[in-house]
């Protein structure tokens, strides 16, 4: 099973400004490109800050001072690694409460920007990927179960659990590896087991039977 990561995701050729980029110059980015932020980059492409609508719009309400990247941008800049998951992004976004994250190379440098759209490519996955992969991956590989006593619906992101596992014990496992993979929104667990381990043998259901008796008040 392999999680799709920021580099999977990210929009590889980011625009990015100077900082003594104009106002101007900046809008007409914002604009020609459909986007809400952009990095400034130093003369090494290392981003040393972002500039993004609600800072072009603070400068224009505050009609004074310089109006070029650098004297806007809000910094320091938080920065993703390629290598991340999804889920530490999206986290390291909601943490900051941003909406773009430029993503960077071990020596710094941009190499590309990933956005709140881009992570939500994760959940337009069809739900007969989805759907395979439980099956192969989570499934057959890493649990080591037949499908055959397995059945797994997959309805708009939303996966249902049905069927017979031997243990009980099996089930969060099986859930929580479900939960993990792209694309899922729900999970639903409807297993029953074979063994739900809190049975117990015939010559031992007297006593056991008997310690459980609460006592009389």
């Amino acid at each position: 099973m392999r999680n799709r990561s920021v580099a999977d995701l990210m929009t590889p050729t980011a625009v990015a400004v100077q900082p003594g980029t104009s106002f101007k110059e900046i809008a007409r980015l914002l604009d020609e490109y459909g986007i809400t932020a952009v990095p400034v980059v130093d003369e090494d492409n290392r981003p040393v800050g972002v500039v993004s609508e609600a800072d072009l719009l603070r400068r224009h309400t505050a009609k004074g001072g310089p109006s070029t990247a650098g004297a806007m941008m809000s910094s320091p800049v938080v920065v993703a690694r390629p290598s991340w998951t999804a889920i530490e992004a999206a986290r390291l976004m909601e943490r900051h409460r941003v909406k773009r994250l430029p993503v960077v190379d071990a020596g710094g440098r941009l190499i590309g920007v990933l956005s709140r759209s881009d992570l939500l490519q994760l959940f337009l996955r069809r739900d007969r990927s989805i759907q395979e992969e439980i099956l192969e991956d989570v499934v057959m590989r890493i649990l080591g179960i037949s499908p055959a006593a397995l059945h797994i619906d997959v309805d708009e992101g939303r996966v249902t659990l049905s069927g017979t596992l031997e243990r009980r014990s099996m089930a969060p496992v099986f859930v929580r590896l479900c939960e993990s993979v792209d694309g899922v929104v729900e999970v639903v667990d409807r297993l029953t087991y074979e063994d739900d381990e809190r049975d117990v043998t015939d010559g031992d259901a007297p006593a056991r039977a008997e310690s459980e008796v609460p006592p009389l008040p």
